[in-house]
């Protein structure tokens, strides 16, 4: 990975951060996206010198689009990109609202199939792409009907999309995270007094009977993203502590 240029979208805190963290400490040039002034300051903070950190909202279908142009300008090529920006609200179906619909589907959905469209003209041949999804996809939790659709077909998207753009010799796989320890579970919109119960039972899910650790699914990241994994394309790998076993 020394002297290649990664992209990591939602690069600035949580799983994308230590992804980027990871990249930087082996060698690579990292380009992270975010859209909180807070947490774009914090990465310039916390990532090396040298990597690039942009303004870029995956909700903004502008801002999608707009995201291969604001890259080019700081690299020519891409040797892969991990679109890892999402966001989740929770909520029983019948207080869904079509604004939590279009919330979440421009975000996780139409935000990372346009910042896509717009980077392949900066992907090499060779490249790689990894996608964030979520074992919510293939799972029945209550209370994520909305969430759980989005990430589905994020993980659909990873299936056709590994086939369409493999004779360009981009590489692309799907990531599917378990309970992992990131500021999202502060931003569901739970009531404050619920927060701590439902981040239990959460963790209870897990085999090991704790939450994951950005760096655990960063290293997974990482290895999707490097040639170690070169014969793996179009998979949906799974880090979920044997969520799914329970």
């Amino acid at each position: 990975m020394i002297n290649q240029t990664y992209l990591v979208t939602g690069g600035t805190t949580g799983i994308g951060l230590a992804t980027a963290q990871l990249l930087s400490a082996e060698g690579a040039k990292v380009i992270v996206t975010g859209r909180n002034p807070a947490t774009l300051a914090a990465a310039r903070q916390q990532l090396p010198a040298g990597t690039v950190v942009l303004r870029s909202d995956s909700g903004s279908l502008t801002d999608a689009q707009a995201l291969g142009t604001e890259v080019q300008k700081h690299a020519g090529r891409l040797a892969g990109a991990f679109l890892n920006a999402g966001t989740a609200q929770f909520g029983p179906f019948e207080t869904m609202t079509p604004q939590h619909y279009d919330d979440l589907f421009n975000v996780n959905v139409r935000g990372l199939f346009f910042q896509l469209q717009s980077l392949l003209p900066l992907l090499a041949n060779p490249s790689t792409v990894v996608l964030n999804a979520s074992i919510a996809a293939e799972l029945g939790f209550p209370a994520t009907s909305l969430y759980s659709a989005t990430k589905a077909a994020v993980v659909s998207l990873g299936k056709s999309l590994a086939v369409e753009l493999a004779p360009r010799g981009i590489r692309l796989n799907t990531l599917s995270p378990g309970p992992i320890k990131t500021p999202i579970y502060a931003k569901l919109g739970l009531p404050a007094e619920a927060q701590p119960g439902f981040e239990e039972h959460m963790a209870s899910q897990s085999l090991f009977k704790r939450f994951g650790e950005p760096g655990e699914v960063a290293r997974l990241a990482r290895f999707l993203l490097s040639a170690d994994s070169s014969y793996i394309i179009g998979e949906n790998l799974t880090i979920d502590g044997g969520a799914r076993l329970t």
